[in-house]
């Protein structure tokens, strides 16, 4: 069965003011249009619109009919205490600014901070709540807009030590140098404190040290030790020496921050960090504990159903250093990039190691250049979300079949069998994974 589902924009201040109306060729609605979400969280689950839709929303729908909504064997596999749940969420994400720098904990961890929390009588909506659900959030986003920056994971240490470098040497250049600042940097990363001498090199222990003592001694105000060494990084962000190093985007990114949130430590923790740009149809996968942030761009970002976000900087929300900090993953790794599969002419499939959710993208086109006559499809084992890109497009499974105009979505039950696109046009087809 195909039920057309349907949405409001989430008015996040750092939402962009077009982009996702664009996609959906609807007038943009003059305020902030940050995420569309298309699935059954409680928070803001998608409207049923149109013939089949008995329930006003699919989360009641869920609720009402598990076995046929979700599929027997996917109510059963991720059923928490007898409520069976549609384990992903899909959203259109537009970001007009920077996003908190935040990350998320493993299925352990989100599971015992909940019962933790509940233990400690800590309600579930209050401010300094950690831990919302029982559930993990790792995290697949794919550009939609000709790029889509981001901030997502620590950078090879060899890559640190060059961020350090060419801050010494903009200092030095400078016509006020304020070595000391640097030093503390240089100094944490090593694994030492602020007073000790900085002469080795950064190491993942250091990482985690420098960013726990930026969280703890960066938020208390204009004075401290952390508070000169942000100010001067801003400052030497903008110098010809650091603006015409290999880590140029890094220090550009700086600026941006220090505008949008003045004498924050993610400033300098956002220097620690890969920064990436992902060009239209690549891809990263933000598995638990990778900190990151979007910069801005849209993207089709496709998660496990959860709110349990920890935070770490860019943002007037409450942040738990010791938490954050137990929840990261300090090891130094390229840019997390998720190449897709394509396991037929016309079809890509972003696959991630987690059994909530693969993302499939559906392409008429990507077939008719095969030479193949046949049209792309896919096969589902569990319920599956659509949202057409572009023009109109019509989609089939074994039983029912919808059209879909641009920036459209629909609900696919699993008795369906699979997603086939009949005719022209590109479909994004999120369902569960393996």
């Amino acid at each position: 069965m195909f039920v057309r589902i349907d949405n409001e924009p989430r008015d996040y201040a750092w939402g962009d003011r077009g982009l996702i109306a664009d996609y959906r060729a609807r007038p943009a609605s003059g305020r902030p249009e940050a995420e569309l979400w298309l699935g059954a969280h409680p928070g803001s689950p998608s409207r049923l619109v149109g013939d089949g839709a008995d329930q006003a929303d699919l989360e009641a729908w869920i609720a009402a009919e598990p076995e046929r909504t979700l599929g027997a064997s996917v109510a059963a596999r991720f059923a928490d205490e007898g409520m069976p749940r549609l384990p992903f969420l899909l959203k259109l994400l537009a970001a007009g600014g920077p996003l908190s720098l935040q990350a998320h904990p493993t299925s352990e961890q989100a599971r015992a901070g909940f019962a933790r929390e509940e233990a400690d009588g800590v309600p579930v909506d209050a401010y300094d709540r950690n831990y919302r659900d029982r559930f993990h959030k790792p995290e697949l986003v794919v550009a939609l807009s000709e790029t889509f920056d981001a901030l997502s994971g620590f950078r090879p240490l060899a890559e640190v030590a060059g961020v350090v470098e060419v801050l010494r040497a903009a200092d030095a250049a400078s016509t006020d140098p304020q070595p000391g600042a640097i030093e503390l940097l240089a100094a944490r990363l090593a694994g030492g404190a602020g007073g000790e001498a900085a002469g080795g090199e950064p190491g993942a222990g250091g990482l985690e040290g420098a960013v726990e003592w930026l969280l703890t001694d960066g938020r208390g105000g204009d004075t401290g030790e952390a508070a000169w060494l942000i100010e001067r990084v801003v400052a030497l962000a903008a110098s010809e020496p650091a603006l015409g190093s290999p880590y140029a985007d890094s220090f550009a990114t700086v600026s941006a921050l220090a505008e949008a949130y003045p004498g924050d430590p993610g400033i300098v923790i956002s220097l620690l960090l890969n920064r990436v740009r992902l060009r239209r149809g690549e891809s990263l996968f933000l598995a638990a504990g990778n900190i990151h942030a979007y910069l801005g761009g849209l993207g089709i970002e496709l998660m496990a159903a959860s709110d349990n976000v920890l935070r770490g900087g860019l943002t007037p929300k409450h942040i738990d250093v010791a938490e954050l900090v137990e929840v990261l993953d300090f090891t130094p790794m390229p840019p997390p990039r998720l190449e897709p599969e394509h396991p037929a002419p016309g079809v890509a499939s972003f696959r991630p190691p987690v059994p909530d959710f693969v993302l499939h993208r559906l392409d008429s086109a990507g077939a008719d250049g095969a030479g193949t006559d046949a049209a792309p499809s896919v096969a589902l084992a569990g319920p599956a979300i659509v949202l057409a890109e572009g023009g109109p497009v019509r989609l089939a499974g074994r039983l029912g079949s919808i059209a879909l105009d641009r920036g459209e979505a629909a609900f696919v039950t699993p008795d369906e069998g699979g997603v086939r696109l009949d005719g022209p046009g590109v479909a994004w087809v999120a369902t569960t994974g393996d």
